[in-house]
């Protein structure tokens, strides 16, 4: 008998997941409800190719949606990347009720843009949770998590590819589970009485603190870089996106101008910093620094 599931969905974490999931022929996707505020052609492309019904709606928890979707008799329920809280009577629709793919290690880093968060923190690895749906934020009890590590060579960039490809196996594991019943889940006061949540970063957050230590300048860059939007500061009047910087190994405490530019060559600039100095690497505009400019400190 096949797991019947309804997939909630957006993006390319659900892309990679979907090809897993439809690969199952113990797995029937019922149908796949998108985003409302975004337009996922390729989940279109996947639903016309499958023959799968392709929804969309305002508010999932309408009684108006919840009595549409109640006739595909789903034993699950599966959200990768969806943007809607789901309450209680959607939650409680089916047999096994909803399963959620979360790029943070729970109960730590609950919320949005994890991945920028992990990076500005510092932390040397980042978890992949699946874990049951309930009406809080990331707060279901926790079917499976993996730990991956973080290098100082990584940055936003590779830990997002890395997040595609782990999301979707994770998930695709977690479902198969169902397969044979129902599956417990641990809570997660059983890990910590209280984790902790991270806010959605937004336009403005982008500005580099030249007053920061070199350490957290250098997590700052890294965490937001392409395809994020890219560290921002000033110089003579020009906004400068800086997307890759590099530690100097041994480089001297000592104090100076904060923002100043103390050496150019042919690889990047060095910058001042509360402590030491940062090599700054990538850049654009190619706007002229000069050695004793200095960007801004907002």
């Amino acid at each position: 008998m096949k797991l019947s599931i309804g997939y909630f969905a957006d993006g390319p974490w659900s892309h990679k997941a979907f090809k897993k999931l439809i690969a199952d022929s113990e797995i029937s996707i019922e149908f796949i409800c998108a985003r409302f505020d975004t337009e996922d052609e390729t989940l279109k492309q996947y639903c016309k190719q499958y023959n799968i019904d392709y929804l969309k709606d305002r508010n999932v928890n309408s009684a108006e949606f919840i009595e549409n979707i109640s006739k595909y008799h789903c034993d699950l329920f599966v959200s990768m990347s969806f943007n809607q809280i789901f309450r209680n009577e959607i939650i409680n629709l089916t047999k096994y009720k909803i399963i959620n793919c979360h790029a943070g290690k729970l109960p730590f880093y609950r919320g949005r843009n994890i991945l920028n968060w992990v990076l500005i923190n510092d932390e040397k690895e980042f978890g992949i949770t699946v874990h049951y749906v309930d009406e809080g934020i990331d707060t279901g009890d926790i079917i499976l998590q993996d730990v991956h590590s973080i290098a100082d060579t990584d940055n936003y960039s590779t830990l997002l590819t890395k997040a595609y490809t782990e999301c979707a196996t994770i998930l695709y594991r977690a479902v198969c589970l169902f397969k044979t019943g129902e599956v417990k889940g641990k809570k997660q006061k059983d890990i910590h009485p209280v984790g902790f949540y991270c806010t959605q970063r937004k336009t403005g957050d982008e500005y580099i603190n030249w007053n920061d230590e070199s350490r957290k300048i250098f997590n700052f860059i890294r965490a937001i870089c392409h395809p994020g939007p890219m560290a921002r500061s000033f110089i003579n009047g020009c906004e400068v996106k800086i997307n890759k910087a590099e530690m100097v190994q041994d480089a001297t405490i000592y104090n100076c101008v904060k923002g100043a530019v103390l050496n150019i060559d042919e690889t990047g600039f060095l910058v001042k910093t509360k402590d030491s100095f940062i090599k700054v690497t990538e850049y654009t505009p190619d706007v002229a620094i000069k050695t004793g400019g200095r960007f801004e400190i907002r």
